[in-house]
């Protein structure tokens, strides 16, 4: 074991979330959720970072090279824990390198982020749009998207091999 991860450990169970100030409130109901979901998403970029909410910084962690895979998962473990407590969780691909899912993992201490009081926000990391994602060669969905794209392709030559030149015979 690294010999700084035991004072990190100790620092990721100290960044816990130990307080949630829930109001006593009538629930809300579907359209009034749906309004704050929409202020939400209305909203401007968030003020802070998570590392401001938690106390954590990513400068204290050390680089995936340092550590040992098995000193990654630790630490990885104890991040997804604190994490839940703030209502943040993170999904990866499961065939992602434990560097990778750990460097991605710490910097979301830099990422500006709501907390929400309740339900809970998913770094996924997903644009979409499977050719330009993160996880380039581990994206879960670029082997679904490129056999579309296939499919897309062969539509078109299939159109294009029934393209009659008659201009007197309609292409329907």
């Amino acid at each position: 074991m690294h010999p700084y991860l035991p004072h990190l450990l100790a620092d990721i169970n100290a960044a816990w979330r130990t307080e949630i100030q829930v109001e006593n409130k009538r629930p809300l109901t579907f359209e009034e959720e749906m309004e704050e979901l929409e202020k939400w998403e209305e909203e401007e970029e968030p003020p802070h970072t998570f590392g401001y909410y938690c106390g954590l910084e990513s400068i204290n962690f050390p680089p995936a090279e340092q550590l040992t895979e098995a000193d990654m998962k630790t630490v990885l473990e104890a991040l997804r824990n604190m994490l839940f407590s703030w209502n943040l969780a993170t999904s990866f691909p499961q065939n992602l390198p434990i560097p990778i899912a750990y460097k991605m993992t710490v910097e979301i201490l830099d990422s500006k982020t709501t907390i929400f009081e309740t339900g809970r926000i998913n770094f996924d990391f997903c644009s979409g749009y499977a050719p330009d994602c993160v996880f380039k060669e581990y994206c879960s969905c670029l082997e679904i998207w490129n056999e579309a794209e296939a499919e897309a392709d062969q539509d078109i030559d299939r159109r294009d091999d029934n393209v009659n030149d008659d201009p007197d015979i309609l292409p329907f």
